[in-house]
């Protein structure tokens, strides 16, 4: 008899052998799981993670590309129209990830503190680009840079063309009731765009004296209590800081309201260990005082004092964006919609704070890439509620997140990928699932501004890969060892294996960005 064939009798025989494994082996497996077995499978879960996490097993598995842009696990469950989640999105502007009282207590937010109390907090999220409006379009299209190519600031911008496969355009697919207020990059609002939208921002104060912050509050709530038409229908609301972003062309850079004065009164800030000039002088040789970031740099760090003032109503302007994400959430809960609503804070840019010499964003450091990212979800896990998360996130995964959550399909033009499935019961699925263990970061700089760099990097656990590509000049760093990006082992001889295994995987990366 061949193989591939079985007689009727076999066939009995295995179906009595399978009916049996049923009743009696079945049940001692699953009291198995819940006691001593479970307990065990746990231990051999962290310890199979500890391997794959250990530095010298992450450089053998990341020769494996294949999950650099892992596929979309869709949410397979039919979700009705009453199952939809609303979506509040709470996005900050030049605001980098220690900048929250949870992770740095020189920083007054107890809001979002609050928040990732509640929530999860995503301790190695970051942008793909690091620029307002290159970074807004990612987060519109869920996409790189490479391939949504929104270049400029105003028109034209070419997601525009496909606006119905972006994040928004989905939303209203999806009869959601949509608004955004405060910044909005690039290029103009159009009135399809959103139900309810108001866009203005580059200023603190305007003409009557109002804080642009207090303005984003004023518009947030106003869409919550008075513009939903229909209060049983599911609302997405973008609420678009800009603060703590500079005011551009005003020499106090940071003007924050007058009810946030009275903090930061006491002692000085403590500026980070690269802050000075010692560490200018290790940036490349191509870095110089007319450099955007050196120029901003000395509007703002180049004197004690002056950096002082300006750290200090920087985080003002942070505290000042705490109050008002405090009042939203606030609103939520009089509502009765906080059980019901995905709530999302992250920013667009990191920031630097004299580190390296430089003031702003665009290059490829930690200060000016990775962004706080907190996500309060009401599928996550009980267990993992309150909890940091050290995955790779980035800023192309929060489209494909709240399309999830909306229960809409994830376009095919989207690079990123649904985010629930690190802490809803999908995550307990994970033994089988990998998630990105590096990723491709870009900036492709400002057409016809010699101050802004081009610079692409990769980025893992364990190196960074830079390159510089108008100068055909390539970095490295070991960041267990070497955090703030100090020691360049692109100029040691002793590196060039794995130099030339990362730039390969670094063009990989790049191709796949496209």
């Amino acid at each position: 008899m061949k193989r591939s064939e079985t007689s009727p009798k076999l066939s009995r025989q295995m179906a009595a052998f399978l009916l049996l494994t049923i009743v009696f082996v079945v049940p001692g497996l699953v009291l198995l799981s819940t006691t001593t077995g479970k307990a065990f499978l746990e231990d051999l879960q962290n310890f199979h993670l500890s391997m794959e996490n250990s530095e010298e097993n992450i450089l053998l598995q990341n020769d494996d590309d294949s999950f650099d842009h892992p596929p979309p696990l869709q949410d397979k469950r039919d979700l009705q129209q009453n199952e939809k989640m609303n979506i509040v999105f709470l996005y900050g502007d030049d605001w980098r990830f220690d900048s929250l009282g949870y992770v740095n207590p020189q920083v007054h937010t107890p809001n979002l503190d609050r928040l990732a109390k509640e929530g999860m907090l995503f301790t190695e999220n970051a942008v793909t680009t690091s620029i307002c409006w290159i970074s807004r379009a990612c987060l519109a299209t869920g996409q790189h840079y490479a391939r949504h190519e929104t270049l400029n600031l105003g028109e034209p911008v070419p997601f525009y063309d496909y606006w119905n496969e972006t994040l928004y355009g989905k939303l209203t697919e999806h009869n959601y009731f949509t608004g955004a207020v405060g910044k909005w990059q690039p290029g103009g609002l159009q009135g399809h765009m959103f139900n309810v939208s108001t866009n203005y921002w580059g200023f603190h104060f305007d003409d009557q004296g109002n804080h642009i912050t207090d303005m984003n509050e004023r518009d947030a709530l106003d869409f919550l209590q008075n513009k939903r038409k229909n209060v049983n229908d599911s609302f997405a609301l973008f609420v678009n800081f800009f603060s703590p972003h500079h005011w551009d062309g005003n020499p106090e850079q940071y003007l924050p309201q007058n009810k946030t004065k009275h903090l930061y009164q006491d002692g000085n800030i403590t500026f980070g260990p690269t802050c000075t000039d010692e560490y200018w002088k290790k940036l490349p040789p191509f870095f110089n005082d007319q450099n955007d970031g050196r120029s901003r740099w000395r509007d703002r760090f180049d004197e004690p004092n002056k950096a002082q003032k300006m750290i200090k109503n920087y985080y003002r302007l942070i505290s000042g964006v705490d109050m008002t994400c405090g009042k939203i959430l606030d609103e939520l809960d009089r509502q009765n919609l906080t059980d019901n609503t995905l709530i999302i804070f992250t920013t667009d840019n990191g920031y630097y704070h004299s580190e390296h010499g430089l003031a702003d964003k665009w290059y490829a450091h930690q200060e000016s890439i990775k962004v706080p990212l907190i996500i309060k979800d009401p599928r996550m896990r009980k267990d993992l509620i309150g909890t940091k998360n050290d995955e790779f996130t980035l800023s192309i995964d929060l489209a494909p997140t709240m399309l999830t959550a909306a229960g809409s399909d994830i376009p095919k033009r989207m690079q990123g990928r649904d985010m629930s499935i690190l802490y809803t019961e999908e995550s307990r699925k994970r033994t089988k699932q990998k998630w990105r263990r590096k990723w491709y970061y870009e900036y492709p700089g400002i057409p016809g501004n010699t101050g802004h760099i081009p610079v692409q990097a990769l980025v893992r656990k364990d190196y960074k890969y830079i390159y510089w590509p108008t100068h055909n000049y390539t970095e490295l760093f070991h960041l267990p060892t070497d955090h703030y990006e100090i020691n360049d082992l692109a100029r040691n001889d002793t590196h060039t294996e794995i130099l030339e295994k990362l730039r390969k995987q670094f063009l990989k990366a790049q191709s796949k960005a496209k």
